[in-house]
């Protein structure tokens, strides 16, 4: 018997496309809502504490320069993630913009940059400007507040800048790196009770010699910084070479799951030597 033809009517036809718009619409929607489902450069190594959207301590933000998981009891970020290579760093001056962070959820408290004066704190960078010189719009990104966290000055102008810039030789010099930077610990508060500066600040940073590899360019001889230094004065001079810990050691004091994208084995390697160069 011959097959009976399914024909549609022109009503039919156009109920159909309107629903298919509809699911394209959603599925749209959803991808913007939710930043996890677009994979990003600054997150290769792993998002080391499990950051989501639906967490309001552990905030999962995702921005074309880096990504950071904030924190919406303490209002600095638990950590900040990004890749830094030549193609990152140009001409591009210092935009010193300072700014609230709008694309925060409805109803949370927005940190402005005036909670910071009088406090004896810096507005600190964790990704640090001079890594997002590439264009104008890319390094005002890193003044957004959510990027800032209440620094002691010989920290941020002392070892802690003398590491950002080493960073950035190594870029220049042709590696790629992979850097993880927050803070741990409370001190008091600042802005009224709003934000509270952390009592240390750390870095991990993954030296890769081949850009073009990415990730895959990790291997057991992968040259991993990590570093430990309290957030205080009196340390302005200080070489922050003395302050390098072990990734291992790090995780143990934060709790979070560094360079989680790696295989087991090289994780194990790679975190449990002090970098020594």
């Amino acid at each position: 018997m011959p097959r009976s033809k399914v024909r549609w009517t022109a009503a039919q036809l156009k109920a159909l496309g309107a629903l298919l718009l509809l699911v394209v619409l959603l599925l749209a929607y959803l991808l913007w809502q939710q930043p996890w489902a677009i994979p990003s450069e600054h997150l290769a190594m792993g998002n080391p504490s499990g950051a989501s959207v639906s967490t309001p301590n552990n905030y999962l933000m995702q921005k074309p320069q880096y990504a950071l998981s904030y924190n919406n009891s303490t209002r600095i970020p638990n950590w900040v993630s990004w890749q830094l290579n030549t193609d990152w760093l140009g001409d591009a001056p210092r935009q010193n913009d300072f700014r609230p962070d709008e694309s925060l959820p409805r109803g949370w408290y927005q940190v402005v940059p005036q909670d910071y004066t009088g406090s004896g704190y810096d507005r600190g960078h964790m990704i640090p400007s001079g890594d997002r010189t590439r264009t104008a719009e890319d390094n005002s990104a890193t003044f957004l507040m959510t990027n800032i966290l209440p620094q002691t000055p010989d920290n941020n102008q002392g070892p802690w800048a003398v590491l950002e810039s080493e960073c950035r030789t190594l870029a220049r010099e042709g590696k790629e790196l992979y850097i993880l930077s927050g803070g741990y610990g409370r001190r008091r508060t600042i802005a009224e009770g709003r934000v509270i500066p952390p009592q240390h600040l750390w870095k991990v940073i993954v030296v890769i010699d081949e850009p073009s590899r990415g990730i895959r360019g990790v291997t057991p001889q992968t040259r991993v910084i990590a570093v430990d230094m309290p957030n205080e004065q009196g340390i302005r001079m200080a070489d922050w070479r003395t302050f390098r810990v072990s990734v291992d050691a790090l995780e143990a004091t934060t709790g979070y799951d560094f360079l989680s994208n790696l295989p087991q084995a090289l994780q194990r390697t790679l975190e449990a030597a002090v970098d020594n160069q």
